[in-house]
């Protein structure tokens, strides 16, 4: 029997979380061309090294993969890596671009999911970078807790 695919696919930066402190998180729509709807739905995503950017006041996501479906029309591909569109508010692309010029801060995408809908939505934050001791506080503490839980579970 056929192992079944998950209906929701959900794509986590979890470098994100490990080079920066998140501060303020955004919810958005993304422009897709083509099959690259199909090709997420089968999992064939990564914002690893993926990074978003305000330009003329609209807000892109550059450097986001997205791999091409086998099924789909060799004439018609898109580029993997091209730079795709984010749909926000006017509100908050202004708020985002005058926390990043003043503050110091970046955007990070964090994660791109399906909603409830089954439109494909992008997670992205206002971010400040981590020092090395920074990270290496948070990889303590992790270690910590699951060394403490795996006790905990042990002892039952």
């Amino acid at each position: 029997m056929a192992k079944q695919k998950s209906k929701n696919q959900e794509f986590k930066n979890k470098k994100a979380f490990h080079d920066y402190f998140i501060l303020e998180q955004f919810e958005a729509g993304i422009v897709l061309e083509g099959s690259e709807v199909k090709a997420l739905r089968e999992g064939r995503a990564n914002l690893k090294d993926s990074f978003v950017r305000v330009i003329k006041g609209e807000v892109f996501i550059l450097n986001m993969h997205i791999s091409h479906l086998s099924t789909a029309h060799s004439t018609y591909r898109p580029d993997e890596r091209r730079s795709r569109k984010l749909l926000l508010h006017k509100k908050e692309i202004d708020k985002m671009y005058t926390k990043v010029t003043k503050d110091g801060v970046t955007l990070v995408p964090l994660k791109m999911y399906f909603n409830s809908k089954n439109i494909v939505k992008v997670l992205i934050a206002t971010a400040k970078g981590k020092k090395l001791h920074d990270k290496r506080e948070d990889l303590k503490r992790k270690t910590m807790q699951r060394e403490s839980q795996q006790a905990l579970k042990n002892f039952k």
